[in-house]
């Protein structure tokens, strides 16, 4: 007796999801059209297996010792009685094998693609947030028909040729024997229906390509790069769908006061040596509006002053915000008059001595290790 189960390559236990799964790949894999006309013999073989292990009765009766089919029988019955073979064949072949009949016309109403689209804001609205206004180019809803696609609004009427189905079936004879073939209908291009009087400007589409106004919510605290979803605001569907979303890429303009590090600000200022030395108050303007820079009496370069909660605002945080942070810059005077000279020097020789340690590093020198007076002695030198 034949083993149908060797023929799929299946096991005597498998399911009938895994006979199909098989069916369908020894099917492609051995179909005269695409293996060539050799295998026409191993294609009768593999869809003779499947006859007898797709049907339960026929499959308990072949696991009981009993081949259901005769052995006479051949081949001369073409694909009749072999289930829903013909569905399987137009997963392969477009239809070419039958399986029209379960088809269902194309609904004429489709839903809009989903869209891509960028736009930038300044630094100052990813701080706080805010409303961004700008245009896209999309497909919307053609005001001439309302977007139903006619001319005259009128309803879709059955298609004459395909009678609904949104498709069309002919015999063609082939190597096999007759099969019906089933394609859309070029009449109504596979939806069933057709409209009689399609509107001028959209062609029967319902949706014209024209520029939209756009208002989008920036989330305080927003960082560079991120991507907003705009739900229901991309490109409007065929004939009165339901529209995609809007994907927006937010790009932040570089800033020419502030930089963003996380969610604390920076910025620089520069200040004269005197006002490092003996201390000094400073405003600068802030997002927030002026604020006082309190400069340390001694600052020394690169010392940062820290303004609490004036930084960007956190992400899914209340209220929180990170801080500026201030890098002072000391100014030093590359020329001086004698008299400068002589008070300099005598301030130096107070401070600093020839015999000083100086320490040689592979890395920068903090602050904190080299005082003020012996950096601008040096810048004298």
């Amino acid at each position: 007796m034949t083993d149908y189960y060797e023929i799929l390559g299946v096991s005597r236990t498998a399911t009938e999801d895994e006979i199909k799964k098989a069916y369908r790949h020894k099917s492609r894999q051995y179909h005269p059209d695409i293996a060539g006309p050799e295998f026409e013999e191993k294609f009768k073989e593999v869809n003779s297996a499947y006859e007898v292990l797709s049907d339960p009765e026929k499959r308990r009766m072949y696991d009981a010792g009993v081949d259901p089919n005769n052995p006479q029988a051949s081949y001369s019955q073409g694909f009749s009685g072999m289930g829903d073979m013909g569905d399987i064949f137009s997963q392969f072949f477009g239809g070419a094998f039958g399986g029209g009949a379960g088809a269902s016309p194309e609904p004429r109403t489709q839903p809009g693609r989903d869209t891509l689209d960028s736009v930038t804001i300044d630094l100052k609205t990813a701080v706080f947030g805010g409303n961004e206004h700008f245009t896209i180019d999309t497909l919307g809803v053609c005001q001439h028909c309302g977007g139903t696609g006619s001319e005259d609004k009128s309803q879709p009427v059955t298609c004459p040729d395909c009678n609904g189905q949104g498709y069309v079936q002919k015999v063609v004879r082939t190597m096999l024997g007759q099969m019906m073939t089933s394609a859309p209908c070029p009449t109504c291009e596979g939806h069933g229906t057709i409209i009689k009087n399609p509107c001028t400007v959209c062609h029967g589409h319902g949706r014209v390509r024209t520029k939209r106004d756009i208002t989008v919510t920036i989330p305080a605290g927003i960082t560079d790069n991120a991507r907003l979803r705009l739900a229901h605001q991309g490109e409007v569907g065929e004939c009165g769908g339901p529209a995609g979303d809007l994907y927006l890429d937010i790009r932040v303009r570089p800033d020419k006061q502030f930089t963003r590090e996380g969610d604390n600000l920076h910025c620089w200022i520069r200040v004269p040596m005197g006002w490092a030395v003996l201390g000094h108050s400073i405003d600068i303007e802030t997002f927030d509006g002026k604020e006082t820079v309190e400069v340390p009496a001694g600052c020394q370069p690169e010392q940062t002053v820290t303004l609490k909660d004036l930084g960007v605002t956190k992400l899914n945080e209340k209220g929180e915000r990170g801080d500026l942070i201030v890098h002072i810059n000391v100014e030093i005077p590359t020329k001086l008059n004698d008299k400068e000279r002589d008070l300099m020097e005598q301030f130096s020789s107070m401070h600093d001595s020839d015999d000083q340690k100086v320490d040689c590093n592979s890395k920068p020198v903090t602050s904190a290790k080299k005082g003020f007076f012996s950096k601008l002695k040096e810048a004298f030198n």
